[in-house]
């Protein structure tokens, strides 16, 4: 598994905390160079600073500040990724998580939340797929959509929207890029212990959290490092023939609920 990505750079946003900060990580070890694209350094669950990780790990690693609502911040971070040969993997990964009602969603939360989750995602895959495909290295591209992106659920709708939205883009994209050797496919993580699941919407460690228990049949909440490992399988050759795909990390929650 150390040689898996090397001589591979990986583009991470919202590398800094949680999926994304697992992922860096995990892609270092495997041999890439990764720029960690975030609003800030540190991570939100504390320690060390991600990149310094990457590092640790015997990789290269950059940090870039990046709001991916910021087109220009946007194509910076991906940019970023030619001082070490250039864009090989484009992670998607930053994104918001509220809940809400939806006869009170404003126009305002509604613009704010697409604008990460939606946005974000369209503009940094086409930002990697043109730099991909003009220096003819192809590449491999992952979403982090969720499963709020396969089924609706009561007051997460703008979320389960954005989520929906990611799905479909991952699937249209697949299809145009993929003759261009550019490989797109998305992650549906189920409940993930990172602080979205603990802070901005708490449910693991609630008694909320502890019936959906009973709906997971692995009877345990996902780790960061479990959506780690299915997105080091698809940016790796392992997955050369995988393509327009959603691979659902939920423990079995949504098959079976």
């Amino acid at each position: 598994m150390d040689e898996l990505l090397s001589d591979r750079t990986a583009v991470v946003t919202g590398g800094a905390s949680g999926n994304g900060r697992a992922i860096s990580v995990a892609f270092a070890e495997a041999g890439a160079d990764v720029v960690v694209a975030d609003l800030r350094e540190e991570p939100r669950e504390s320690g060390t600073p991600t990149h310094d990780l990457v590092e640790e790990a015997g990789s290269g690693a950059a940090f870039v500040e990046c709001d991916v609502t910021d087109l220009d911040s946007l194509e910076a971070a991906v940019d970023a990724a030619d001082e070490f040969g250039g864009v090989d993997v484009m992670v998607n990964n930053a994104g918001i998580f509220r809940s809400e009602t939806f006869l009170e969603v404003t126009p305002e939360e509604y613009e704010g939340l697409m604008d990460v989750n939606v946005r974000g995602v369209f503009f940094g895959t086409q930002y990697a797929a043109r730099k991909m495909i003009e220096e003819g290295r192809g590449g491999s591209v992952i979403n982090l959509s969720s499963v709020a992106g396969l089924e609706g659920s009561a007051n997460y709708v703008t979320y389960c929207t954005s989520k929906g939205a990611v799905r479909l883009l991952t699937y249209a994209t697949a299809a145009e890029l993929g003759p261009e050797g550019v490989r797109v496919n998305a992650i549906h993580p189920g409940l993930i212990e990172t602080s979205m699941t603990t802070d901005d919407v708490p449910i693991v460690g609630t008694e909320a959290g502890e019936s959906f228990l009973e709906q997971i049949p692995s009877r345990r909440f996902g780790t960061p490092e479990d959506v780690a490992d299915a997105a080091l399988y698809l940016a790796s050759d392992l997955a050369d023939y995988v393509n327009g795909e959603s691979l659902v990390v939920d423990g079995g929650m949504h098959n079976t609920g």
